[in-house]
C-alpha cells in the first residue's frame, strides 16, 4: 500500500535543546511526511529548512528502522534524472489505543501509523472500579498486545477524569480512581511506552489529526460517555489549563437543586447529559424522549454559548453515541449558542457530531503514541 498524508500538525511549543536536536530533526522530518505525503530528499530539505546531507542521513536511518521506504520516482517527473520519493511505512508498527470513556466496557483497537484500525477487543467493565478496573484494563492492553506480529510503538489511553502530565489520574469518580499512577503502571507491566491523557483531550487530539474539520480556528470537543468532558485546540496547540483540569465543563453545576454528581456536588452538568443519565430519562419517558433530549441540548448550549462567545470557537464538535448526540440534542445546542452570542460568534460557528465517530478516544490515543515517540501529530 502507497503511504498517503494522514493528519495534521499541533504547533510546536518551547526551545529547543542542543542535545535533543537529532530527534527533533526526525520529528521534523516525519512531519512532513506524515502531513504531505511521499517526498523526495530534496523537497523535504526544502520544507524542513534541513541541509540536503542531514535529509539523506535521516531518511537511512528511519530506513533502517523499517518506519520509511523508498517508492521509485513520481508518476509524471521533469527532464533530466528523476527524484526517488519516499513515505512512511504505515505498518511499519503498530499502536495500542484503548478508550475507557464508555459506561460499559473497556475498548481497545491496534492502529497502524497512518490511524488505520487493525483489530479490535472490548471487554465489559461489569461495574469494575478501583483496582478491579486497573486490572481490567491491564488484562485488555495484554491481549491487544497478542493481537499483532508487529512491534508495538507504544499504548495510548484515553481516561475519563483529570489526568496529569505524567499520565496519573488525579481524579475519575465514575472508575473510583483518585491518584492512580495508570501509565507508571502499565509501563511496568507490558514494557512500553504508556501515553494517558484526559479522553476529551484525547478525543479532540484524534479529530484535529485524523478528522475532517477546520483547523484554522479554534477546536472544542465535547466527550458525552461514562461521564462529560471538553477538549480544546486553539492556535493549533491543546489546551491544559493549570493543573491539567481545562475541559472539566461536565462538573459546572447547572441545577443546584438536581441529582447528586459521582464528585459529590448537586446538580452537575454530567447528571443530566452522561450517557447512563440520559438512556435512564430517556427509558423513563418513551414517550417524551425527544423533549428529554431537546432539554438537555439547551442547557448543554446554555453551558457552552459564554465559552463560544469568549473564545470566538470556529467548531464545536458532540462525540458520543450517535443515538442521543446527532439529531435533536445536536440541534438544540446549535441554536441555543447562536440565540445567546453575537452574531459575530455565532453565524460561522459549526455545531456536529466528530467525522471519527465511536473510534474518535481511539484516534486520539494512536496521537499520543505518535506525538510522544515520533513528534508527529
Amino acid at each position: 500500500m502507497s503511504p498517503s498524508p494522514v493528519g495534521r500538525p499541533l504547533r510546536p511549543r518551547g526551545k529547543l535543546l542542543q542535545e535533543d536536536a537529532r530527534r527533533h530533526h526526525r520529528a521534523l522530518l516525519l512531519q512532513e511526511l506524515f502531513r504531505g505525503g511521499p517526498a523526495s530528499r530534496a523537497d523535504l530539505a526544502r520544507s524542513t529548512g534541513l541541509t540536503r546531507v542531514t535529509v539523506s542521513d535521516l531518511v537511512a536511518e528511519l530506513a533502517g528502522e523499517g518506519l520509511l521506504e523508498e517508492l521509485g520516482a513520481p508518476a509524471e517527473t521533469r527532464v533530466g534524472k528523476p527524484p526517488t520519493l519516499v513515505g512512511v511505512l504505515s505498518d511499519a508498527t503498530h499502536i495500542v489505543a484503548i478508550d475507557l470513556s464508555p459506561d460499559d466496557r473497556m475498548r481497545g483497537a491496534i492502529v497502524n501509523l497512518g490511524g488505520e484500525v487493525k483489530a479490535r477487543h472490548e471487554l465489559a467493565l461489569a461495574g469494575a472500579t478501583g483496582v478491579d478496573a486497573v486490572a481490567l484494563l491491564h488484562r485488555l492492553a495484554t491481549e491487544l498486545i497478542a493481537l499483532t506480529d508487529r512491534p508495538i510503538l507504544g499504548v495510548g489511553v484515553g481516561s475519563p477524569g483529570v489526568v496529569d502530565a505524567a499520565g496519573t489520574v488525579v481524579d475519575a469518580p465514575n472508575l473510583g480512581w483518585s491518584d492512580e499512577p495508570l501509565a507508571d503502571g502499565l509501563r511496568k507491566a507490558l514494557g512500553l511506552p504508556v501515553y494517558v491523557a484526559n479522553d476529551a483531550n484525547t478525543a479532540v487530539l484524534g479529530e484535529h489529526t485524523f478528522g475532517e474539520g477546520n483547523t484554522d480556528g479554534g477546536l472544542m470537543l465535547l466527550r458525552v460517555g461514562i461521564g462529560v468532558g471538553a477538549g480544546l485546540v486553539l492556535g493549533g496547540a491543546l489546551l491544559h489549563g493549570h493543573r491539567a483540569a481545562a475541559g472539566e465543563i461536565g462538573h459546572v453545576v447547572v441545577d443546584p437543586d438536581g441529582e447528586r454528581c459521582a464528585c459529590g456536588r448537586v446538580g452537575c452538568l454530567e447528571t443530566l447529559l452522561a450517557a447512563p443519565r440520559l438512556r435512564q430519562a430517556m427509558a423513563a419517558d418513551e414517550a417524551g424522549a425527544d423533549a428529554v433530549l431537546r432539554r438537555a441540548g439547551e442547557q448543554l448550549g446554555a453551558v457552552l454559548a459564554p465559552v463560544v462567545g469568549t473564545l470566538n470557537l470556529h467548531e464545536v464538535v458532540l462525540a458520543g453515541p450517535a443515538e442521543l448526540l446527532d439529531g435533536t440534542l445536536r440541534e438544540a445546542v446549535d441554536a441555543t449558542i447562536r440565540a445567546r452570542t453575537m452574531p459575530v460568534s455565532g453565524d460561522h460557528l459549526v455545531v456536529r457530531t466528530s467525522t471519527l465517530g465511536d473510534d474518535v478516544v481511539l484516534s486520539g490515543a494512536a496521537v499520543l503514541v505518535l506525538a510522544g515517540e515520533l513528534g508527529v501529530s
